[in-house]
């Protein structure tokens, strides 16, 4: 049973949390930190552990065994607790203070160029180092499904994968003996049904009052469009690294919140056929002083010229963009048209078939943002948040002009209108050939370093884009097994 003492919010510097700790009786310290595809890490110390020194110098840990950082002949690292990121586990029996570290090389005593908490820090660095703005603000909406069970499996002779939900449409018709109650969400019909065939209402309750519990501010949740209990909870807006912190605070919550229920949480983009995919749209904006820079009250959707060559930057370098901000092979299964898939490299006010929207439900000032809809949330927010940042930068920097906005459903253009509207990438080959001629954006003020980019490219290409595709496809079977 989770322990139900409400805790104060932490305090955000070393000696004051040390005290804190006291204070409240809270036994134990868990560090966490990120590897480089983007899963959170940990290790826990007894609260008489965590010294001054720890905050100063940081404790060590294998870095060879954390996946995308050392070799196993200069493992010997050290992670460095950040106090003003600490919060109380929401999701654990034992109390237990999080806090969220930084990486440094013990040898060189430089922070580590391949940890993407650093990569983040250095991209909020050169924004306020290009003059161009101070403070970039994010809000992601993360989407996910949560399933009753689910199985998967490949070996030398089979593979297979199945997913059970009681919600599924598939279930509808279900009778092996226990009882089958209907409503069950039809595909494409899960955007906002209320319970009963919105199964999962105070499931979701339960996790943003948890999220909240660990600092996050919580715009709203609600059921998503497909079946088999797909949902979202959107994040307010924050800046780039708190807001980074937020998503792993965010994914680690929603999984332990449904694991504590007997049911299992994926980010995973496409894990059903027929029906919607996954994403995380990400809305981004820029301030100065105070004010945003994205609004002109007599602009496109009340929409500035420097938001436009933002938005440029986005769309010229989608292609490598999608190297890291749809990071998996099952990320393009998301990404064909037909399932609001934002395949559609084009800009436009209120138009889901486009990549980057811009929202109108506001035209305050305040409100200007653009929606780039085409990350999801298998990618590593850190270093997601930071490379379309830099993608938006360079479309300042070089008057990058996104054309005009494209108005109308673009799934249903002319044959002849469409083709003159690039498409994402179809592949993460594709995705990843794209980032490799074209990531001298993302090097600008050492944010990523070329040592980070041919890390990432290594790592994808071989654990992931060729393990996939050696081995043979069940479907594969069904297509050619009596050719």
């Amino acid at each position: 049973m989770v322990s139900s003492k409400r805790y104060p919010a932490p305090p955000k510097t070393a000696a004051e949390l040390m005290r804190y700790l006291q204070v409240q009786e809270i036994p134990i310290v868990d560090l966490r930190f990120m590897d480089l595809p983007g899963t959170m890490q940990h290790f826990s110390l007894p609260t008489n552990e965590l010294t001054q020194r720890v905050f100063d110098w940081g404790t060590g840990f294998d870095g060879s065994s954390i996946r995308g950082f050392q070799t196993i002949d200069v493992s010997d690292m050290l992670v460095v607790p950040d106090p003003a990121s600490a919060y109380v586990d929401p999701c654990l029996e034992i109390p237990t203070l999080a806090i969220m570290c930084d990486v440094r090389d013990p040898v060189t005593e430089q922070w580590y160029s391949r940890d993407p908490r650093y990569i983040a820090r250095k991209a909020e660095a050169f924004l306020k180092q290009s003059g161009i703005a101070d403070t970039s603000y994010w809000g992601p909406e993360l989407e996910f499904f949560i399933f009753d069970g689910i199985s998967f499996h490949q070996d030398t002779n089979s593979a297979s994968y199945h997913v059970e939900s009681e919600e599924g449409i598939w279930n509808s018709g279900r009778r092996d003996g226990t009882p089958n109650l209907g409503y069950k969400v039809r595909n494409k019909e899960g955007y906002f049904p209320v319970p009963p065939t919105d199964s999962q209402q105070d499931l979701r309750s339960e996790m943003i009052i948890k999220m909240m519990g660990a600092g996050l501010r919580i715009e709203k949740h609600h059921h998503e469009v497909a079946t088999a209990g797909q949902g979202e909870i959107g994040l307010r807006y924050d800046t780039l690294l708190k807001q980074a912190d937020g998503v792993q605070i965010y994914k680690y919550v929603v999984k332990n919140v449904a694991r504590a229920h007997g049911k299992a949480a994926t980010f995973m983009p496409k894990p059903l056929f027929g029906d919607n995919g996954t994403g995380m749209h990400t809305h981004q904006s820029l301030w100065k002083d105070g004010s945003t820079l994205f609004y002109d009250a007599k602009g496109y959707a009340k929409f500035s010229q420097l938001g436009l060559w933002y938005i440029g930057g986005l769309l010229k370098h989608s292609p490598a963009l999608l190297g890291l901000v749809a990071p998996t092979t099952n990320s393009y299964r998301r990404l064909v048209p037909g399932y609001e898939a934002p395949v559609n490299l084009a800009y436009s006010q209120r138009n889901r078939s486009a990549s980057a929207k811009i929202p109108v439900y506001e035209l305050t000032p305040e409100s200007r943002r653009v929606e780039y809809r085409v990350p999801d949330p298998t990618c590593n927010a850190y270093l997601a948040f930071a490379a379309m940042l830099m993608a938006g930068i360079d479309g300042i920097i070089n008057h990058i002009d996104p054309g005009a906005p494209v108005d109308k459903d673009i799934y249903e253009l002319s044959p002849e209108e469409a083709a003159k509207i690039p498409q994402v990438p179809g592949s993460l080959q594709e995705s990843l050939d794209a980032l490799e001629k074209d990531h001298e954006f993302l090097l600008r003020g050492g944010v990523f370093t070329p040592d980070v980019i041919e890390n990432w490219l290594t790592y994808k290409r071989k654990k992931e884009l060729d393990e996939v595709r050696i081995r043979p496809h069940p479907y594969e079977f069904h297509l050619y097994f009596d050719a």
